[in-house]
């Protein structure tokens, strides 16, 4: 059975789409109220109206791009304000381009490092002392596998991941002794709009169609285990088998599984 969420106050940054908003939506439908952020406010509020009216849950929104910290500075300290409790930060805001290391432009270097570990680092920042404070709270990181296994094509975002997995790795450790938890997840290829950037000619999402989780299945999961003491959220589990595979015989796993990779 679902566990409750009702009175818990939870912050999703990316919610405009994809697996944000499905989180958004297993929340509310649990009782949940929700602060939600993107740079999209239109979408923000057409899902804000929708869920207020099916679940009758208190719903927040505000355009929020995690890669100006000043930004993120501004929109956390009015959100402290309204709110007296964080239970949970969810940390989804990311995206990805798959390019050869050398045809990644600077631009583009930067802004994954921007938004997918700078962000996530300024947005956790923020709500730390607060959830010290109260000495309960669950922050939850979305990673990737890709954070595990790299990739051809995926030098720069799997770096990103790494550096995601890393800093929540030590965070975790830090944050025992004032009962925060402190969650990675880690999802393969998700059906979402993430690929219209990252994989401009298709040819990826044509490889792996088969492969792809649904965004509803990993959202359902990261909501099951919210508030819970869970250390990583792997999916799809044959996936993970792999990058333990990887961990233990490196040059094994990539001489085998080369053939694989360069169908990105």
């Amino acid at each position: 059975m679902a566990h409750d969420l009702s009175g818990k106050n939870i912050i999703i940054t990316g919610a405009s789409g994809g697996i944000g908003a499905e989180m958004a939506t297993f929340c509310a439908e649990r009782g949940g109220n929700l602060i939600l952020l993107a740079r999209n406010l239109e979408k923000l509020n057409q899902l804000k109206v929708v869920l207020e009216n099916r679940f009758q849950v208190k719903v927040s929104v505000h355009k929020l791009d995690v890669s100006d910290s000043n930004e993120v500075e501004a929109i956390f300290s009015t959100i402290l304000t309204e709110f007296d409790q964080i239970d949970v930060l969810i940390n989804n805001a990311g995206f990805g381009i798959f390019k050869e290391a050398s045809e990644a432009s600077m631009d583009e270097i930067k802004g994954m490092f921007a938004v997918n570990v700078v962000g996530l680092m300024a947005c956790t920042r923020m709500i730390l002392p607060k959830m010290k404070e109260q000495k309960n709270g669950h922050i939850i990181n979305i990673a990737s596998q890709a954070g595990k296994i790299a990739t051809p094509k995926s030098s720069v975002y799997s770096a990103t991941k790494h550096a995601v997995l890393g800093y929540t790795n030590s965070l975790r450790l830090e944050l025992s002794k004032y009962n925060i938890y402190v969650t990675a997840v880690n999802p393969g290829p998700i059906e979402t709009n993430f690929f219209d950037i990252a994989d401009e000619k298709g040819t990826y999402v044509k490889n792996v169609k088969k492969f792809m989780l649904k965004p509803e299945y990993v959202a359902k999961k990261v909501v099951d285990a919210m508030l819970t003491p869970t250390r990583e959220i792997n999916l799809p589990h044959w996936m993970n088998a792999g990058s333990i595979v990887y961990a233990l015989f490196p040059s094994l796993f990539e001489r085998l599984g080369r053939r694989a990779f360069e169908k990105k």
